[in-house]
C-alpha cells in the first residue's frame, strides 16, 4: 500500500512539474485520465475515449482549468454516473444541446458560463437554432469548428482549426459532405468552388488578405444568406464587399466568391481555360521565336565566313 501511494505521489509531482498552474484537482484528474488507454461505453451506449493527453492539454487555453468547471456533475472518484446538482439555467442550456452531447451536455452548456456573449450569439445563428430549436444532430456547435475543448489552442496558433490558414478546411468538414448540402440545399463542392474563385486562389497562394468564410458570413452569427441579419443578405453585401473592396456597388457584389464551376457554369470555366491555353500558347510561341533567331544568327555567322574565306 505504501509504495502505491508512493507512486501516486511521484506521478502527480511529474504533472506538478510539467503542467502550468492548475488546481489540484486536475493533477488527480490526470493521474489516471492521461494514462488509460482505449475507449469506454457509457450507461447510455456511447463510445467515448477516456485518456487525455496531458502535455496537449496543458498547452491548450482551457489548461490551467479545473475540470469541474464544465464537468459539473462529476463528482466522486472512481467516477458513478454523473448526478451533481446544476442551475436551472444551465440544466435547461443542457436539455438544448443535447443533440450534439451525449456523454455530457452539461459540459457542452458549462461553456456559457465563460462564453456567454459568444454562446448567445450561437445560439441565434443558423448553426446554433439547427440544434437548439430543430434538434439536429448534424448541426455546428463549438467543438465541431473548435475541436476538443481540452486541446483548443489560440486562434492565432497554427495548431488551432480556426486559424485563418485552417479555417476553410473546418468549414468544408460539414459543407462539404453531400448528405448535408442536400439536406439543407447548401450547393454542393462549396470548397472546390471557393478554391476555383479569385479569392480561393489568393489564399491557396498565401496572401494574408484573402477573405475567408468568416470574413464573409461571420463566424459565432452567422445566418442565412437571405435572412436580413447576414451580413451576405443582398442588400448588406455592398457593405460587406466594400470592407476589402472600396466603391463596391450592386454589379460589383453580384459576383458571388463560390459560384459553380465546371459544367454547372461553363462560361467562367471554359473562358478560364482559354486564358490558360491562350497564355501558354504566348509563352511557347516567344520560346520558339527565340529558338529561330538563335538559329538564324548561327546559320548566318556560319556561312558568312564561308562566303569570305575565299576572298581573303
Amino acid at each position: 500500500m505504501k509504495k502505491v501511494l508512493l507512486l501516486l505521489a511521484l506521478l502527480l509531482g511529474s504533472l506538478y512539474f510539467l503542467s502550468p498552474p492548475a488546481s489540484a484537482e486536475t493533477f488527480t484528474c490526470l493521474a489516471c485520465h492521461s494514462t488509460m488507454k482505449g475507449k469506454i461505453r457509457t450507461d447510455k451506449g456511447v463510445l467515448i475515449d477516456v485518456q487525455i493527453d496531458e502535455a496537449r492539454f496543458s498547452q491548450s487555453v482551457h489548461g490551467g482549468i479545473g475540470c469541474t468547471t464544465c464537468h459539473k456533475t462529476f463528482k466522486d472518484n472512481p467516477h458513478e454516473p454523473p448526478k451533481g446538482d446544476v442551475s436551472k439555467s444551465l440544466s435547461e442550456l443542457a436539455g438544448l444541446v443535447s443533440p450534439k452531447a451525449k456523454v455530457d451536455p452539461v459540459a457542452y452548456a458549462a461553456c456559457s458560463e465563460c462564453h456567454g456573449d459568444i454562446y448567445k450569439r450561437v445560439s441565434e445563428s443558423v448553426h446554433g437554432k439547427n440544434v437548439m430549436e430543430k434538434k439536429q444532430s448534424d448541426g455546428a456547435l463549438c467543438i465541431d469548428c473548435h475541436g476538443s475543448p481540452h486541446y483548443i489552442m489560440p486562434s492565432e496558433s497554427k495548431d488551432s482549426s480556426v486559424n485563418k490558414w485552417n479555417i476553410v478546411k473546418t468549414c468544408g468538414e460539414c459543407h462539404d459532405k453531400e448528405e448535408i448540402a442536400k439536406k439543407y440545399n447548401l450547393g454542393t463542392h462549396i470548397v472546390e468552388k471557393y478554391d476555383e474563385s479569385f479569392h480561393g486562389k489568393k489564399y491557396k497562394l498565401g496572401l494574408p488578405g484573402a477573405p475567408t468564410c468568416v470574413d464573409c458570413h461571420g463566424a459565432h452569427d452567422i445566418k442565412k444568406w437571405d435572412d436580413p441579419q447576414s451580413p451576405v443578405a443582398w442588400d448588406n453585401r455592398i457593405a460587406t464587399c466594400g470592407k476589402c473592396h472600396p466603391g463596391a456597388n450592386k454589379k460589383f457584389v453580384a459576383a458571388i466568391t463560390h459560384k459553380p464551376v465546371g459544367k454547372h457554369n461553363p462560361i467562367p470555366f471554359y473562358a478560364e481555360k482559354g486564358l490558360i491555353i491562350l497564355t501558354a500558347g504566348t509563352i511557347a510561341f516567344v520560346i520558339f521565336h527565340v529558338f529561330l533567331e538563335a538559329f538564324a544568327d548561327i546559320r548566318d555567322r556560319v556561312f558568312r565566313k564561308r562566303k569570305e574565306e575565299p576572298h581573303d
